[in-house]
């Protein structure tokens, strides 16, 4: 594990200290969770960014589904006639 030092507003620190408190947690162990979360975040952003990238690239060449056979395969779903996926 390494150590990386960082400096804390005020407005971040007494809110930080009573909730170390209040959950009977480090605050180490908060920053280290919230900072594991933003990077989280941030991987499923960047994630999404690139699907959706490649979705404009689809529709621009030409690659997509009508909505109306989509629509028609949601529905049949859970039936006995339930359609395979509209290929595109």
């Amino acid at each position: 594990m390494s150590v990386t030092s960082i400096r804390l507003s005020n407005d971040v620190e007494a809110p930080l200290e009573n909730l170390s408190v209040k959950l009977d947690r480090s605050k180490n162990y908060l920053i280290n969770q919230a900072v594991k979360e933003f990077v989280a975040r941030q991987a499923m952003e960047e994630s999404r960014w690139s699907d959706t990238l490649q979705a404009l690239d689809s529709v621009k060449s030409g690659r997509s589904i009508d909505a109306s056979e989509v629509e028609a395969w949601l529905q049949s779903w859970g039936s006995d006639d339930e359609k395979a996926p509209p290929k595109g």
